[in-house]
């Protein structure tokens, strides 16, 4: 029975999108903290190599670990993008490479020798954190009312802890011992996550009794929500997402407003109308205290990604300039003063002095940007 619900959530989760997995979510007061400007760059330089994860996953989900570049643009719409597919996939030559498949003539596209690496050096550390996720499950249960989680609500925040789309084979059925999926209501929205064992070990704020709005309570709230963010790979998480466990943790309404009541411990940021909680002991200046295995993984994927953007950038740039020429629009003398500063002609992304580490295409910037704060694709 234990085994038909793990494989009833697996299922559930692989049709869920945790996004409009509620329709109720607990109002925000649109509160945030004074702008720091480590911690807006953390920030940023942490979800920018979110959409190139995702084409990631597509392939390898997909036979043979490729795909056609016409199911890519059909898909472009859930991915938040705009444009040719093709294109996008030619700016990063270091993630994925174009080809025509053989058989059929058409245009497809597959991950890298360099990314197929990645691919592994993140498979090893996912499987070394068995433990910690195994940790990080049992103290959400011990710290939530009753010792349970909705299966539904946990969806949402997963990935920020580093758990896999299927953790309820790989976490859950691996330590029957520690935990079981109950399901009293019979619906696959009222599936939850229980703990079966409580170690006594696990030091974590207790769970929430009935909640008044006393400094007592205030300081519980602000012990769970820190204990919650210290667990996550990045120290952050969506406000939002935090308040749909309430009732669990003993969260207040308006979570956001007491999280800035406490400057020194969390760091509210509402950059693109996303509230985003920090915990700024996780940080020093824009970097991340410590860093998870699997971070320092994703962290590769972003240079990488952007060794290739640069790379694509600076192609466009010699060949800009190269039709100028022909044209007869840009004189010698002009050229070698471009050239010799790095500016390029038009779409050029500039020189590399002083630029490392950026994101150099201002359109790719502008996708980036409108999705890479989405607090759900990591």
């Amino acid at each position: 029975m234990a085994k038909t619900a793990t494989l009833n959530l697996l299922r559930h989760h692989s049709l869920l999108n945790p996004i409009h997995a509620f329709s109720t979510v607990r109002s925000l007061s649109l509160c945030s903290s004074k702008k720091d400007r480590d911690l807006e760059s953390a920030l940023t330089r942490n979800r920018r190599w979110i959409v190139n994860n995702q084409i990631k996953n597509l392939l390898l989900r997909s036979p043979d670990q490729t795909s056609t570049v016409r199911s890519l643009q059909k898909r472009f719409r859930t991915l938040d993008l705009q444009g040719n597919a093709l294109n996008w996939l030619r700016k990063y030559p270091c993630c994925f490479e174009t080809f025509i498949n053989g058989g059929d003539g058409e245009q497809s596209f597959r991950l890298t020798k360099r990314m197929l690496e990645l691919v592994e050096a993140e498979e090893a550390a996912r499987e070394s954190r068995q433990p910690i996720l195994v940790d990080i499950l049992s103290k959400l249960l011990v710290m939530s009312r009753h010792r349970r989680i909705g299966a539904s609500k946990f969806a949402s925040l997963k990935r920020g802890f580093g758990f896999p789309d299927d953790y309820p084979v790989t976490v859950i059925a691996r330590h029957p011992e520690r935990f079981r999926i109950i399901n009293y209501g019979g619906r696959r929205s009222t599936m939850e996550i229980e703990l079966v064992k409580l170690d006594e070990s696990l030091a974590v704020p207790s769970p929430p009794s009935v909640v008044t709005d006393t400094a007592e309570a205030e300081s519980r709230a602000v012990a769970v929500v820190r204990e919650i963010l210290s667990m996550t790979l990045w120290k952050k998480a969506s406000i939002a997402k935090l308040g749909r466990f309430w009732r669990e943790f003993g969260l207040p309404e308006k979570l956001d407003s007491l999280l800035v009541r406490h400057p020194s411990v969390f760091y509210v940021s509402n950059r693109y109308r996303i509230h985003t909680v920090v915990l700024r002991e996780g940080y020093i200046g824009s970097e991340l205290a410590e860093k998870d295995p699997l971070v320092v993984v994703k962290e590769r994927f972003g240079e990488l990604m952007e060794g290739g953007l640069h790379e694509y950038n600076r192609r466009r740039c010699a060949k800009n300039l190269e039709e100028k020429r022909r044209k007869g629009l840009v004189k010698k003398r002009m050229d070698v003063g471009e050239e010799g500063r790095g500016g390029g002609g038009e779409g050029c992304g500039g020189g590399e002095k002083g630029r490392k580490g950026r994101i150099y295409d201002a359109e790719a910037r502008r996708r980036f940007y409108k999705v890479l704060f989405e607090d759900d694709a990591h």
